[in-house]
Order: C-alpha cells, then structure tokens, then sequence
C-alpha cells in the first residue's frame, strides 16, 4: 500500500503556480491532509525501522529530521514562500546531527532525490577524512566501486579545493577525491515513486547502499 496519495503531488504542482502566503492559507487543511501528515507518517515509520537495527535512531522522531516547507528568502532573489517538496534527514540527531550515517531524501513533483555522504564538514575533521582516505586507498578504491553503490548512486559528488596540504599530494596522485571538501552522492527517480508502494523499499536500498562509505568516513571523525 502507498503511503502518499496523488494528491500529495497534485498540490505542489498547483502550488508551482500559486506559490504565495494567500493561497496556501487556502489549501491549508489540504496541505495537512495529503502532505504533511502522510510525510511525517512516512518519516517515522523509517525511523522506526532503523531504530531495529541501530540504536543511535531509538529515540528519533519525525519532527527533529523534518525541514519546513518555508523557503529561507532572507538572501534569496526568488522571493517564493515555499519549497517545492518536502524533505528529511534521517540521522542520529536529525536535522542536528554531525553523523555521517542517514539518509536525506526528498519528495516532490519533478523528481525522488536521495543523498547520503558528507555536504558540510568542518576544517578539522576534512583533514581527517583526507588523511583517512589516503592511508586506506584501497579500502576506499574498493567501497566506491562496489557494485551496489555504483548501480544506486555512481559516483561520489563535491567542490574540491585546488591545494592540498604536501603530505597528501602522493595519495592525491592515486585518488583525486582527496580534493574533495564534500563526499555526497545522490541518486534520482521519477515522481510516480511518490505514489508507488516501493518507495519506502527504495530509501531503504539508497541507505544501505551508501552506509559503508559513510561508515568508513566515521571511523576517522566519530565523536565518542
């Protein structure tokens, strides 16, 4: 059974055109009704479902990894009110956590994207993950190119810089990755998946195809 109805698509395609405060106050009750409660349905009960596995996920719930719908236009010339989908970070900590082991997605009426990896990370521990890589080349060689990860994802995403720290130039040599200051990667599906039964199914996959890079990034940064 899906956990979304076409109406959950239907009212962010209506909202491309009528993307405004006045309008959505309107579609309020709709909006609660086919989108933010099926999604936070939909969240917690992937939750749940790590939560059997592992125990960092125990305690989580829906609201610490859901984003509002509010776009933050404070910077923005695009001046729209809403996002055009809805999105969650499962992690540990949510929305508020440093772990690299979860799954982001989000849902809305051109696409299903699902990201996992490092986007933001801090000076210190980008050094760790560099010298991490470059002292377990083969590791990483063999984890990026697994099978399951390259049929999911392809390939691992990020700006570089273009200086490295001389003791890392070698490794570089071998694995440009190290370049890297973001290890992301991400995968697309149509819409459709929204209304399909196999959604829950296909986060699921896009999280343990990716959890054994994240799982060696951790190793050099987990906090205790």
């Amino acid at each position: 059974m899906a956990d979304f109805t076409k109406d959950y698509l239907d009212f962010f395609i209506e909202l491309a055109g009528n993307n405004n405060k006045d309008w959505f106050d309107i579609n309020r009750k709709r909006y609660e009704q086919s989108v933010k409660k099926p999604f936070y349905a939909f969240v917690q009960r992937l939750i749940d479902h790590f939560a059997l596995s592992y125990p960092a996920f125990k305690d989580l719930t829906a609201s610490e990894c859901v984003f509002r719908i509010n776009r933050d236009i404070r910077f923005s010339k695009d001046k729209s009110p809403y996002k055009m989908m809805c999105s969650a970070v499962i992690a540990p900590n949510g929305k508020k956590s440093k772990a690299i082991h979860g799954v982001y997605f989000e849902l809305g009426p051109e696409a299903v994207r699902v990201y996992g990896g490092i986007y933001e990370i801090d000076k210190d521990d980008l050094l760790l993950i560099r010298e991490g890589i470059a002292e377990n080349l083969e590791t990483f060689s063999t984890l990026k190119n697994a099978p399951e990860f390259k049929k999911v994802y392809g390939e691992i995403r990020g700006e570089k810089n273009k200086i490295l720290p001389k003791e890392l130039k070698e490794a570089a040599e071998k694995e440009p990755l190290i370049f890297n200051k973001q290890w992301y990667f991400m995968s697309e599906f149509d819409a459709d998946l929204v209304v399909s039964d196999q959604l829950f199914d296909t986060i699921l996959s896009c999280f343990k195809a990716g959890e054994p890079i994240e799982l060696f990034f951790n190793q050099f940064i987990q906090r205790s």
